[in-house]
């Protein structure tokens, strides 16, 4: 069993990590891909609310799949 307290840490320092802990891999690549993308895009201020909603997304969910 994964264990949350892991999953949120590791999707604290790269989101999609957490997933990748939990056996996610595909949804792991995309919302590394989207971090990435938006994390590129807040140079011009427009990426960076997205960037925050795919990071927190990241932790909550890794914690919520490493519960089950």
């Amino acid at each position: 069993m994964a264990s949350p307290f892991l999953a949120v840490v590791l999707s604290f320092f790269i989101p999609g990590l957490g997933q990748f802990y939990t056996g996610q891999l595909l949804k792991a690549i995309l919302l590394f891909v989207l971090a990435v993308i938006f994390g590129a895009l807040s140079t011009v201020l427009v990426g960076i609310p997205f960037y925050l909603i795919v990071w927190v997304y990241s932790m909550y969910d890794a914690y919520t799949v490493a519960q089950k």
